[in-house]
């Protein structure tokens, strides 16, 4: 089994995707093949860690896909590479709010098998790191606390003081960082900026992160300790065999050809899971992606589009100026074409953005808003639509700062029971829009469904 850890810390902000990446792209320098993961629904770190490796980057979540595919869809990711590195979510033992260890970086740590590296903040302590330390070493002993990398650390002899606090402690130290501004990667609303929307920054980014952890981490000790992880019974995921027998409902039949589905991409659409696109693929479909931000058409024979999460709201003008590929979209689903938009994709089909037009194919306004919605979502569906059955269970995830002034006709998507219950998002016609973010890996059958629905619909167009 692939040698792996767990890159984590005592709470967000510690500095763990800067050495998780650094990490990656340090092992993947001398010649490794290595495996990027992220814990949780983040879609922005995995971008960096693609970048740094040369593989996409894959999230490990717990609470939308379940416990039991964690091991089966980390393994399917890190199939032919010989190390494993997983950055955690918030901190080492931080979950689903109000659900205990799930979805905790804990959690994703014991399913694994794996030990754990603490990233530490240590720019405000000294002796008092030893103690924090051992709290979180001792809290859950099936967690393996492997060793503790000191982070934004000011001065020899302030290394000096953590390292001999922590010879108490009895966990090692596999690094020490100094403060380093020129391995930062800029933030904005939602957390860091893109690689998408910054490439060649994010290199350098990325190559000065893996610089500064060569020098200040032992990289022989951090090997040896993801290969001491021990033998994990677990067969990879496999995007075909996840998928459910095609219902003969008129929801999953076979295509007698495979029908085109658009995915959009780009600057503006830069979140998805990389098993999306592989359940499409195994369902039967031709996935062709766009960039909304430049082609003004879409793909030649498209049957469906999936419009998925990103940052819209920063390129609203020049999304309105491509008219001609709006007014593409809105004939799309006026026809009744399957379309699925989530979150950045349900403002794309809206009216308007911020007060620039959009493609107009839901009654409804959007504006920028200084409220942070974010939170896991246990989802049912109140209307049958391309993507589920009416009454269908989904988890899901929402993270945005706007708002949605709709109007009226079309039916709600989703009926959510948390941290309130509401419904939300809207189906209307062929179209499932909403806020949620779902992960297809672990509800198939929407795969399954969506391709079916597109090869209906390409059979009477």
């Amino acid at each position: 089994m692939v040698a792996r850890l767990v890159i984590a810390a005592p709470a967000s902000g510690s500095g763990k995707t800067t050495v998780a990446t650094g990490l990656m792209a340090a092992f993947a320098a001398r010649g490794l093949a290595v495996s990027p993961h992220k814990v949780g629904p983040d879609y922005i770190d995995p971008g960096y860690h693609a970048l740094a490796t040369g593989r996409p980057g894959r999230n490990l979540d717990a609470y939308m896909c379940g416990t039991d595919l964690i091991a089966p869809l980390f393994a399917h990711g890190a199939r032919g590479c010989e190390l494993a590195l997983i950055e955690g979510v918030m901190g080492l033992y931080d979950g689903a709010a109000g659900a205990g260890e799930l979805a905790s970086t804990a959690q994703v740590a014991k399913l694994l098998r794996a030990p754990v590296v603490l990233v530490v903040d240590a720019s405000s302590q000294s002796r008092s790191v030893a103690a924090l330390v051992h709290g979180f070493a001792s809290w859950d002993p099936q967690v393996r606390l492997g060793g503790v990398i000191l982070n934004k650390v000011a001065t020899d002899r302030h290394e000096a003081l953590l390292r001999e606090a922590l010879e108490e402690s009895g966990v090692p130290v596999l690094g020490v960082l100094r403060r380093a501004p020129a391995v930062a990667t800029p933030s904005r609303h939602l957390g860091l900026v893109p690689v998408a929307e910054r490439h060649a920054e994010a290199l350098d980014a990325v190559a000065a992160q893996a610089e500064q952890v060569r020098l200040g981490c032992d990289l022989e000790g951090l090997l040896a300790l993801a290969r001491s992880a021990p033998e994990l019974q677990a067969e990879a995921w496999d995007p075909r065999d996840a998928l459910p027998p095609y219902a003969g409902d008129g929801a999953g039949i076979a295509a007698p050809q495979a029908p085109v589905i658009a995915v959009a991409g780009g600057a503006a659409f830069t979140f998805s899971y990389a098993e999306h696109a592989e359940l499409l693929r195994a369902a039967g479909a031709d996935v062709v992606p766009f960039d909304p931000l430049r082609d003004e058409s879409l793909p030649d024979g498209t049957r469906g589009v999936v419009v998925g999460g990103g940052f819209p709201e920063v390129y609203a003008p020049e999304l309105s100026a491509n008219s001609r590929l709006r007014k593409a979209v809105a004939e799309l689903a006026r026809a009744g074409a399957p379309i699925a938009a989530e979150c950045a994709g349900l403002l794309y089909l809206a009216r308007s953005l911020d007060g620039k037009p959009m493609c107009g194919v839901l009654d409804a306004d959007a504006r920028m808003s200084e409220r942070l919605t974010l939170g896991y979502r246990d989802a049912v569906a109140v209307s049958d639509s391309v993507l589920a059955a009416a009454g269908t269970r989904m988890r899901g995830h929402e993270f945005h700062r706007t708002v949605l002034e709709p109007g009226a006709g079309a039916s709600p998507a989703w009926g959510l029971r948390q941290p309130e219950r509401r419904v939300e998002g809207f189906v209307q016609g062929g179209v499932h829009a909403s806020y949620v973010h779902t992960h297809w890996a672990g509800a198939p059958e929407a795969a399954r469904r969506f391709v079916g629905k597109c090869a209906l619909w390409d059979a009477a167009a």
